[in-house]
C-alpha cells in the first residue's frame, strides 16, 4: 500500500483496501495464531507486515509519512483485520493513541516521533491508564509525577497495559497535582511519553499477566522513573481531556474489530451448518440452527452501520461522542451473540482448538468489558444523552 492519494476515501478506494489487508492476512492463516495462542506470544513478524504496508501509519498525516486516512478507512483496516481471524489487539492501540500526540504534541515531538512511527522503526502501541485501585474512576488514579528541574520523577503502578513488552513508547496518564489541590477532579492529570526502551530497569518493571486471551498483557511497576519535561504532551495538568479526545477514536475502531470478529463468526457458522450432516441432514436446514446465525447477522448489519455513522460523524469534524459510544455497544454484543450462535452450532468440535471458534470466542469477550464496559456506555448514554441523573 503506498502513501499517496489514500486520504480520498470512495467505495471503490475502500475496496481496494480491504482486499490489500485481505492479502497480507492470507500469509497469517488460523494456525500462525493457533500456535501463537499456544505459547502467548506475539505476533511479530504479523504486526511488522502491517507495519512494512503502512497500515499502522493510517491515521498519521502525508506530511509525517504516514497515509493520511480517515478514521472510516482505519476502521476498515482493524475490521478486515479481524473477520481474517487474526487479532487486531496485537496492534490497534497505536492506531489511537497516537491521536494525543498528533492533536496536542509540539511540532517538535511529532516530527521526531510521528515519522519514525509512519516508517515503522518505532512502535508506539502501549497506553498506561489503568491501575489496579481506581479501574474505570480515571480522575483517582494514585501514579504520581513531581517535576524536579528538567525532569518528572513518576512513582505508581499500572495494570492490563498491553504491548508493554514490544513497543517502544508508552502514553502514561499521570497525576501531576494532588487531587485535593484542584477544583474538579479532571483536572491535574498530565500525559508523558514514556521512552520504555529507556525505562525498563530503570524506573519500570514488566510483569507479564496471563489472561485468557493472547493480549501481551502486562502490570507495571514504576518507581522514581525520570523522563524529561520535553516528554511531556500538551500542558501540564489538561491530560484528561487529551486522552478523551482519543476515546471516540478508540471506540469506533473497536467497534470494527467486533464487526469484523461478528462476521467471521457467521461465516464459520453458515458453511459448518451446511457442511455438518446429522441424521442423514444439512444441520442448517434445522431453523434451531438457522435462526441464531440469522439473528446474529442482522445485528451485525445493524451495527456496521452505526460504525460507519459514528467515522463518518468523526471525519466530519462533527461531535460523535453518542454514536462512537453506541457503535461500540451494539459492536460488542453483536459479535458476542454470533460467538455464541456459532460456538452453539459447532457443538462439540466448537470447544477443539483445531476450529479456532473457541480461541476467536475469548478474544471477543473481550469487548462486553474493554475498552469500556457495556454497563459504562449505558450510564453515558442516560446521564448524557437521555438526561437521568449520574448514577455514578
Amino acid at each position: 500500500m503506498k502513501t499517496t492519494e489514500l486520504h480520498v476515501s470512495t467505495p471503490e478506494f475502500q475496496e481496494e483496501l480491504r482486499q490489500s489487508v485481505r492479502t497480507i492476512c492470507k500469509d497469517y492463516p488460523d494456525e500462525y495464531w493457533r500456535k501463537l495462542d499456544e505459547t502467548n506470544a506475539y505476533p511479530e513478524e504479523f504486526v511488522k507486515a502491517l507495519s512494512e504496508a503502512g497500515f499502522l501509519a493510517a491515521l498519521i498525516p502525508e506530511e509525517y509519512g504516514g497515509s493520511g486516512l480517515s478514521v472510516t478507512d482505519a476502521s476498515i483496516i482493524m475490521e478486515e483485520i479481524n473477520r481474517s481471524g487474526a487479532n487486531a489487539g496485537a496492534c490497534h492501540a497505536q492506531m489511537y493513541t497516537m491521536g494525543t500526540l498528533l492533536r496536542h504534541g509540539s511540532e517538535e515531538q511529532k516530527k521526531k516521533y510521528l515519522t519514525k512511527i509512519a516508517d515503522g522503526s518505532l512502535r508506539l502501541q502501549a497506553f498506561g491508564v489503568t491501575e489496579p485501585n481506581t479501574g474505570s474512576d480515571t480522575t483517582q488514579l494514585k501514579t504520581v509525577a513531581v517535576r524536579k528541574g528538567d525532569k518528572y520523577i513518576v512513582n505508581g503502578q499500572k495494570v492490563f497495559i498491553s504491548r508493554a513488552e514490544y513497543s517502544d513508547l508508552m502514553l502514561l496518564l499521570v497525576r501531576s497535582t494532588p487531587v485535593d489541590q484542584v477544583k474538579k477532579r479532571t483536572e491535574g492529570l498530565s500525559v508523558l511519553l514514556v521512552d520504555l526502551k529507556e525505562a525498563v530497569g530503570n524506573g519500570i518493571t514488566i510483569q507479564p499477566i496471563r489472561t485468557m486471551m493472547n493480549h501481551a498483557t502486562t502490570e507495571l511497576f514504576i518507581e522514581d522513573l525520570e523522563v524529561p519535561v520535553e516528554n511531556l504532551i500538551g500542558e501540564e495538568g489538561k491530560g484528561f481531556s487529551y486522552i478523551l479526545d482519543g476515546m471516540n477514536v478508540e471506540r469506533i475502531l473497536i467497534a470494527a474489530e467486533c464487526i469484523g470478529d461478528g462476521y467471521w463468526f457467521v461465516d464459520r457458522a453458515t458453511q459448518y451448518a451446511k457442511d455438518r450432516v446429522v441424521f442423514n441432514r444439512p444441520i442448517g436446514q434445522n431453523q434451531g440452527i438457522q435462526f441464531p446465525i440469522a439473528k446474529s447477522y442482522i445485528n451485525l448489519e445493524a451495527a456496521d452501520l452505526m460504525r460507519f455513522e459514528a467515522a463518518r460523524l468523526y471525519d466530519e469534524g462533527k461531535a460523535c461522542g453518542k454514536q462512537a459510544n453506541m457503535a461500540k455497544l451494539l459492536a460488542a454484543d453483536a459479535s458476542w451473540e454470533a460467538a455464541n450462535a456459532c460456538l452453539q452450532t459447532h457443538g462439540g468440535f466448537g470447544f477443539a482448538e483445531e476450529y479456532d471458534v473457541e480461541r476467536k470466542f475469548r478474544e471477543t469477550r473481550l469487548y462486553q468489558v474493554a475498552p469500556i464496559s457495556t454497563n459504562l456506555i449505558l450510564s453515558y448514554v442516560a446521564q448524557h444523552i437521555l438526561g437521568m441523573p449520574r448514577s455514578y
